[in-house]
């Protein structure tokens, strides 16, 4: 009944698109922004980016994500006259238990990988720990990621899903239309310059995986916490020229990089680490039918049992 919650509210269209556009509105103007611009325009702005200080340039980047999570909230319990519980979970309270856990199993699932290519191969990985930066990144971290983390999650996996299914009446098309906006949004960054749109699979395939979690969970809950811990292990492990943001982390790739081997190792994460965590979560709570969950009809349970 996730997608249902919407229905708690009152979704007459003007409201649904005011907080649509004002909401989103960031990513579409990038993403318009990005598709006008010329791969020169583009280097000279990653160029830009990178000669700020790295935890100055972290902060510039996250600070609009907390005004845009307030007004998101604020647009929801106004023009919407929803709870932000409704936007969040199917439950009668949130589950802080699941976030905590989706959090800490791609946190180790992370670490583990990492540390398994590192005895692999680390002739292209140097030690870049400077406990001052380092602590600095930390706290800007903590301080922020959550709040970009939490709009992204309550605009794609819980506003806009919830209404695009009230009003397509089913669950599969907003899990596809979600899980393809939320990767089109994500080609102005710079690995996408680098890598080519074939790194679009692997920021589709995660919407995918998102969505699916918060289907099959009734919740956002497990969608937050992975979301979270994948930004702060790819803030605090490993750094390179050609990450979304430049940070501070622990070590940094300091080899020439190869496309190909970097598509790879993404597409690794959608073929074999996405279902191996899915397949985690359906076990420990136990999740069952998979094909109602993921493509059933949506119905206005206020019209149900109605004469």
């Amino acid at each position: 009944m996730f997608i249902e919650q919407a229905y708690k509210g009152n979704n007459t269209w003007w409201r649904v698109l005011i907080t649509t556009l004002f909401t989103a509105g960031i990513f579409i103007a990038n993403f318009i922004l990005y598709l006008f611009m010329t791969k020169e325009q583009m280097d000279d702005v990653y160029q830009s980016m990178s000669e700020v200080p790295n935890n100055l340039s972290l902060i510039i980047n996250l600070l609009p994500f907390v005004f845009l999570l307030a007004l998101l909230f604020f647009l929801v319990r106004i023009f919407h006259k929803r709870s932000i519980l409704s936007l969040t979970t199917s439950r009668d309270k949130v589950d802080y238990k699941r976030i905590l856990f989706s959090f800490g199993l791609i946190v180790f699932f992370t670490i583990v990988v990492f540390i398994i290519s590192y005895f692999i191969d680390n002739s292209e990985i140097i030690w870049n720990f400077n406990p001052l930066k380092f602590t600095l990144l930390f706290l800007v971290s903590i301080l922020f990621f959550p709040f970009q983390i939490a709009f992204e999650e309550y605009l794609f996996r819980g506003y806009l899903m919830q209404q695009i299914g009230i009003i397509v009446k089913n669950k599969w098309f907003p899990l596809i239309f979600t899980s393809v906006v939320f990767g089109l949004f994500h080609s102005a960054n710079p690995e996408v310059a680098k890598m080519g749109f074939g790194v679009m699979f692997f920021y589709i395939g995660t919407g995918f995986f998102l969505g699916i979690m918060t289907l099959m969970d009734e919740s956002l809950e497990l969608a937050l916490g992975f979301h979270l811990g994948n930004n702060l292990m790819a803030a605090f492990l490993i750094t390179s020229d050609y990450s979304a943001i430049h940070t501070d982390a622990v070590f940094r790739y300091s080899g020439v990089e190869n496309p190909v081997d970097m598509l790879n190792e993404m597409l690794v994460s959608i073929a074999i680490v996405y279902p191996i965590l899915l397949f985690i979560f359906a076990k420990k709570y136990n999740w069952i039918s998979w094909t109602e969950k993921l493509s059933g009809k949506i119905e206005n349970p206020n019209s149900i049992n109605k004469f």
